[in-house]
Parts: structure tokens; C-alpha cells; sequence
């Protein structure tokens, strides 16, 4: 069993980032999913061998991957900001990508609203945002073998 924290779109809020930094230390995986991966570099600092950093439509210097899938257990899950597939508009084309990738989760940001939605065998999920004038949250999963739960996490 293992767990991963994933925050997105905290726009240079460090202070939400220092308030998840217990939660960082126990978990298995760290994802931050852009906007900005600034953010994103300065949780690899602390965490180097455990975190993966996405870009965002917002990062004017990229210090992470466009996309990525990783593989966790036996759960292969699709990492991306969101932006590239539209995700303000539909989820049909994030869930379509992931499937190409055989991947049965799909993790992505951009929204800034934390939501959960399954899609043509896909589920896809939004950890929220970090964004000091919004309501923040990020994202808990446990994977176990080829399954796993998910509980999005309102936070100060």
C-alpha cells in the first residue's frame, strides 16, 4: 500500500505548501500538477526522491514534466496540468488521453475546483487548488495493487 499527496495550482503559495509539510513527510508520493512548478521544485527540495512536478499553462520557466504517467503498485495514473486537454470545458478528451496511455486514473489541475468524475472507465481527478482568494484543498490517495481511494482534502 502507498500513498500521495497531490496539490495543484498554487500559484507561489508557500504558505499552503509549508501547512501540507507533515502530510508531504509521510507520503509515499508527492505530485504537484503546475501553476506553478516553481511550487512544485520547491517540495522536490525538500523531497527529492519522491515528487514529480507538471507544468502549467502559468510557469514561464518549466522545471517539470509537460505530462507524465507513473506507475504506483499495479496503477498506472496519468499526470498532466489540464490546460493541453481543455479541462475547463469537457473532461472527454483528458479521459481519452488516459485511456491511450492505459491508464486507469487521470490526475490534473487548471480548474482550481477539486472534483472527482469517472469517464469512460477513467477516473479522473482535481486535487483543487492552493490559491490564497479560493477555497483550498488537495488530494490523499491509497493505492492498493491495481485499485485505489481517493479523498479530497479541504485545507487552511
Amino acid at each position: 500500500m502507498k500513498t500521495v499527496t497531490v496539490v495543484s495550482d498554487t500559484h507561489g503559495n508557500r504558505k499552503f505548501l509549508d501547512g501540507l509539510d507533515s502530510v508531504f513527510a509521510e507520503s509515499d508520493y508527492i505530485i504537484h500538477l503546475g501553476d506553478t512548478s516553481a511550487d512544485g521544485a520547491y517540495i522536490r527540495a525538500k523531497y527529492p526522491d519522491k515528487t514529480y512536478v507538471i507544468n502549467g499553462n502559468c510557469d514561464p520557466v518549466k522545471l517539470g514534466e509537460d505530462e507524465s504517467v507513473i506507475e504506483i503498485e499495479n496503477l498506472k495514473i496519468f499526470l498532466c496540468h489540464g490546460h493541453l486537454y481543455s479541462a475547463k470545458y469537457t473532461l472527454s478528451k483528458l479521459a481519452a488521453r488516459a485511456k491511450q496511455l492505459d491508464c486507469k486514473i487521470a490526475l490534473y489541475g487548471h480548474t482550481h475546483r477539486a472534483r472527482e468524475d469517472e469517464t469512460d472507465g477513467v477516473t479522473l481527478i482535481n486535487p483543487g487548488c492552493g490559491v490564497r482568494y479560493a477555497s483550498k484543498s488537495y488530494l490523499y490517495l491509497v493505492v492498493n495493487g491495481d485499485k485505489a481511494v481517493s479523498k479530497i482534502v479541504a485545507s487552511d
